[in-house]
C-alpha cells in the first residue's frame, strides 16, 4: 500500500520529439497531471527527467506546466538509475515507494524499474500512465516489470491510497479532477 510519507513520483521522459509515436499519449497526459496534482496537494516530492534533450526536445509542456517547478534531470543512459545525480536525488528524499510513470514502457521505464528494485524501492508501475509505440512492447515490458516484484498498479488507485479518505479538501480537489 502506497503512503504519501514514503512515495515519490518519478516521470520519465515525456519529451517534445518522442511523443508524436505514442497513440496514448493523451491518456499519459491526463493521467500524469492528475498524479502531479495529488503529489503537490500531498507534498510528495517529483522527479521528472529527460533523455537527451538536444535531440528529444524537453518535457512537453502539458507536463511541465502541472509542475510545481521544472527542473528535469537530463541523462543519455536509458536507465534513469545510470543518469547522473538521479540516484542521489532519490536517496536523498529518503523514501523508498517510487511511483513510476512515462515512455518509454520497455526502454526508459523497464530499465529504471529494474534499477530501481535491485536499489531497494519498491516501484508502482502505473500502467494507464506509462506507453510505448507498440501495444506488444507495451505488454512485454509490464509483465517483466510484474516479473520483477513491481506492482502494476492504475492511477486511481494510486490517488485513492494516497488521500486514504473521503472528505478532505484533497479528496474534493481530486475527485472534481477525475470526474
Amino acid at each position: 500500500m502506497l503512503q504519501k510519507s514514503a512515495s515519490v513520483l518519478v516521470i520519465v521522459d515525456i519529451q517534445e520529439r518522442l511523443v508524436p509515436a505514442m497513440s496514448e499519449k493523451q491518456k499519459v497526459y491526463d493521467n500524469c497531471g492528475h498524479l502531479i496534482e495529488v503529489s503537490k496537494l500531498l507534498d510528495i516530492p517529483i522527479v521528472v527527467t529527460e533523455q537527451y534533450p538536444k535531440g528529444l526536445g524537453p518535457t512537453v509542456d502539458e507536463i511541465k506546466v502541472s509542475l510545481p517547478s521544472y527542473e528535469p534531470l537530463t541523462k543519455i543512459t536509458f536507465d534513469c538509475c545510470g543518469g547522473d545525480g538521479f540516484l542521489e536525488r532519490i536517496s536523498s528524499l529518503g523514501r523508498k515507494q517510487i511511483i513510476l510513470t512515462g515512455m518509454e514502457t520497455h526502454v526508459c521505464v523497464l530499465q529504471t524499474c529494474l534499477s530501481l528494485l535491485k536499489e531497494g524501492c519498491t516501484v508502482h508501475l502505473v500502467g494507464d500512465a506509462v506507453c510505448s509505440r507498440k501495444k506488444e512492447d507495451y505488454l512485454a515490458a509490464r509483465e517483466m516489470m510484474r516479473d520483477a516484484g513491481a506492482v502494476i498498479t492504475c492511477t486511481e488507485t494510486v490517488l485513492f491510497q494516497l488521500l486514504e479518505k473521503a472528505g478532505t479538501p484533497e479528496f474534493k480537489a481530486i475527485s472534481k479532477r477525475i470526474k
